[in-house]
């Protein structure tokens, strides 16, 4: 039933992300063309300068955006979703077919059904390769190329220490393909953990380097095809590993059932590998003959990636959202994303300043990975649009520790709910019940003068306001009652008091007039509390909103409050 409900839930973000953006046909033009532009600088950097601009897994993502953007507004499409290669001027024996990538397991599963003799393997992240071996020694390295012609890499096969220098039997004349890896240092590499390293542009730099030396051994060769070998594949993996090509044979599993392949496919995430992966191999055994090789033509295999780390996510829209104590944080509302099992629609920015510093509006494309306890994160703006349109913030100077302990004026309506909500935390008062959702209800259809004003409704109140119902009216009425016995220490949490945490786990004071009467040496006397906590302390303690509602709690008879110090 999970899984069910996790396909659903990607289906409905798909069909989101699957609206195409509300541009006229002028801005269309050029924001596309301006992609593309960046697309082909970072192609360029990558290809012909061996540099990688930007990380592996982000520019599948942002060429799939690009492509997307292109069907939407019938322009040419830019090609397939992977680094674009050099065609390269020498022929392939065999082509290079690729891979067919499936989105989850129920197209897996689709993709096995009636299929027998069925192995699993890493999709090892590298660069992609022929391999052609003549009267037993390696004679040719070919690049991947378009896969019909690729660079010749043949003058790095020395340099490239796991390769076998010689061979026999079946394997003397035979031409092989396999990705070329960064090999992983001990215990290895765990992709969960790990994530690409950007392994495969360093494999694409150091091949691409004008000089072959050195920095080329640290470079591995997993053979995943032989097209001309033997048609039942534990046969060919026997052959590779006795050649010396061992890592085929040692991360080759076979599989019977979709189950077979989540299995293998959770494990090699989660555990050491000599090389970064970014996802899973599924081949059958019986492919076509090598000579029907063809790019984009095939049927006898299939990737299963993993889910990125990161995800491209466009800004939907920027809004603004002012705390308990006033401070003004930017959110960007975003077009949902799944990270993991998590959906993400939103990511906060920081501050006002941040914000303006990270330049993002809305249509900017960002980086979007979890941080700790899933909470969204921002980690880069990889594509600004051309056309920048952003809101005002507000005046920030409007707020702050001592503002909106009323809901007037209107700009304080934000930052006055938010002192009620944290006044109802469990730390402070415990308001079970007391959302953010009922506060609205509660100050939309009652007249609060400010953030106590609560203390004041009856159980039939809380009944006439809508969307509270007669069982939570009671449960609601219990809690407010409830509050007019909490500790002393609790009200003055909901007041605001900018005590450190760990002063209010040891307070002790049973009376304002205690809290009152500090003065600044005295709160520098606690430990953890300097002169700049001190005198914030003294403002707040002293400040005619506190006194104004200190002296209310009071006649409201709430202990701690009232006259009768001792």
């Amino acid at each position: 039933m999970k899984i069910v409900l996790l396909l659903i839930q990607l289906l409905c973000i798909s069909f989101v992300q699957a609206q195409c953006p509300n541009w006229s046909p002028l801005r269309a033009g050029h924001e596309i063309s301006a992609l593309s532009a960046q697309v082909s600088a970072w192609d360029t950097a990558y290809w012909q300068n061996g540099v990688s601009e930007i990380d592996d897994e982000l520019y599948d993502q942002i060429r799939s955006r690009l492509a997307f953007w292109q069907r939407c507004f019938q322009y040419a499409a830019a090609g397939n979703d992977a680094i674009q290669a050099r065609p390269g001027k020498h022929w392939h024996p065999v082509a290079h077919t690729g891979v067919k990538k499936l989105s989850d397991m129920a197209a897996v599963a689709r993709w096995m059904s009636g299929k027998t003799a069925l192995w699993v393997q890493p999709k090892v992240d590298g660069v992609a390769i022929t391999l052609v071996y003549q009267d037993g020694k390696p004679t040719r390295l070919l690049s991947r190329g378009d896969g019909l012609q690729g660079e010749d890499w043949s003058d790095r096969i020395p340099f490239l220490t796991g390769l076998p220098q010689k061979t026999q039997g079946l394997l003397a004349n035979a031409v092989l393909q396999g990705e070329l890896f960064l090999q992983a240092g001990v215990p290895g590499h765990v992709q969960q953990r790990d994530g690409s390293l950007n392994a495969r542009a360093y494999v694409a730099g150091a091949m691409m380097r004008k000089a072959p030396g050195l920095h080329l051994s640290r470079i591995g060769l997993f053979i995943w095809a032989w097209p001309d070998g033997p048609q039942e594949l534990s046969r060919q993996f026997s052959v590779l590993s006795e050649a010396g090509f061992t890592l085929t044979s040692g991360w080759s599993q076979p599989v019977a059932s979709v189950a077979d392949v989540a299995h293998w496919r959770d494990t090699w995430f989660r555990s050491p590998l000599p090389f970064a992966t970014d996802g899973i191999i599924i081949r059958a055994e019986h492919a076509a003959p090598a000579e029907y090789w063809r790019p984009g033509e095939n049927s006898w295999l299939v990737a299963w990636k993993y889910p990125p780390q990161q995800q491209i996510a466009e800004v939907k829209r920027i809004h603004f959202t002012v705390g308990r104590t006033g401070k003004v944080t930017v959110v960007a509302t975003l077009h949902p994303v799944q990270i993991d099992d998590k959906q993400v629609k939103k990511v906060s920015l920081g501050s006002v300043q941040r914000w303006q510093e990270w330049d993002i509006a809305p249509g900017d494309q960002v980086v979007i990975s979890l941080a700790g306890q899933g909470i969204p994160r921002l980690d880069d703006v990889l594509w600004r649009v051309a056309e920048r349109i952003k809101p005002d913030p507000p005046d920030s100077t409007r707020f702050h520790t001592l503002s909106c302990f009323s809901p007037q004026p209107e700009y304080c309506k934000e930052q006055f709910l938010a002192r009620l909500n944290g006044l109802a935390q469990p730390q402070a008062l415990d308001l079970k019940g007391f959302g953010p959702g009922r506060w609205r209800a509660l100050t939309e259809h009652h007249q609060f003068e400010h953030i106590f004003s609560w203390l004041q409704l009856n159980e039939e109140a809380l009944a006439r306001t809508p969307g509270i119902s007669a069982a939570h009216t009671v449960n609601l009425w219990q809690q407010l009652l409830q509050a007019r016995q909490q500790p002393f220490v609790r009200w003055v949490r909901a007041l605001g008091v900018p005590l450190p945490e760990h002063y209010f786990r040891s307070f002790a004071d049973e009376h304002w007039a205690q809290v009152a009467l500090r003065t600044q040496a005295d709160w520098q006397r606690l430990a953890g509390i300097g002169p700049g906590r001190a005198k914030e302390i003294l403002r707040v303690v002293h400040s005619p909103e506190v006194s104004h509602l200190v002296g209310w709690l009071g006649e409201e008879g709430i202990a701690g409050f009232t006259d009768d110090i001792f």
